[in-house]
């Protein structure tokens, strides 16, 4: 092993601050538990699934932000647990463990919406390793020694209190940059005006929850302007900041 590889690697954490959520799914009991150590090693909440049926389960109870599914299980294969599980959340990663000469699986899970693979036998290094990858590049997480909320091509710097999109600066006034603070620390999660106006405003405006509508639609002019949106009104619910597809 050389000196780059023993370096040490930032740890992953939820933008809340709590630790990323990993669910494993493989029906042989030391492999899922080989790889809930391996994963628990990150500091990562790691819950595990025998079948398709508790993995459709658990994963609705957990909010996983990351899957590692075998593609055989005993009841259905990968392909349906991934259909099901995206059913209730669209957007979780997913990572296949497939046979060493599956190549129609791979192709087939990739095919149906799975993010990436590893084959039979593997690395425990590679699994973490590619895990990570996948919940930085869709921006589930970030380094806990990180100043950075990352969202799609959305970044704002706690710190500097710079806000990129798509490389370019965005320039925000003082409660701007606190309410897409707010939005960015809570990715995909409906906020309401009254939580918006308490995290961010410090008090509730009673009658008054017209503010929040407005800074939101000047935080679209400046945020969304010449590209998808990222700021999405959930009609009678609140608001919701989510990567543009």
């Amino acid at each position: 092993m050389n000196e780059k590889s023993k370096a040490p690697v930032a740890r992953l954490q939820r933008l809340d601050g709590s630790p990323v959520r990993v669910l494993v799914v493989d029906d042989e009991p030391n492999l899922t538990e080989l790889l809930g150590m391996a994963l628990r090693y990150e500091g990562w909440d790691v819950r595990s699934a025998g079948t398709g049926m508790e993995a459709v389960r658990v994963a609705r109870d957990f909010d996983p932000d990351a899957v590692v599914l075998d593609m055989m299980l005993p009841d259905f294969d990968g392909l349906e647990v991934l259909r099901r599980m995206r059913a209730d959340n669209d957007s979780v990663p997913v990572l296949f463990l497939t046979a060493k000469d599956a190549v129609e699986d791979r192709v087939s899970g990739l095919t149906a919406g799975g993010d990436d693979y590893v084959t039979k036998p593997f690395s425990l290094e590679e699994v973490v390793a590619r895990v990570r990858a996948l919940m930085r590049r869709t921006t589930v997480a970030v380094s806990s020694s990180d100043s950075m909320l990352v969202v799609g091509d959305l970044t704002l710097d706690e710190d500097s209190h710079e806000v990129m999109r798509a490389g370019t600066e965005v320039h925000l006034t003082a409660t701007e940059f606190e309410l897409l603070r707010y939005l960015m620390r809570n990715p995909r999660r409906v906020l309401s005006k009254a939580q918006i106006l308490d995290r961010v405003w410090n008090y509730d405006f009673g009658g008054q929850a017209n503010v929040v509508e407005l800074y939101i639609s000047y935080l679209r002019k400046k945020i969304d302007a010449g590209h998808d949106p990222m700021i999405h009104t959930m009609r009678g619910a609140g608001y919701v900041l989510k990567p543009a597809v």
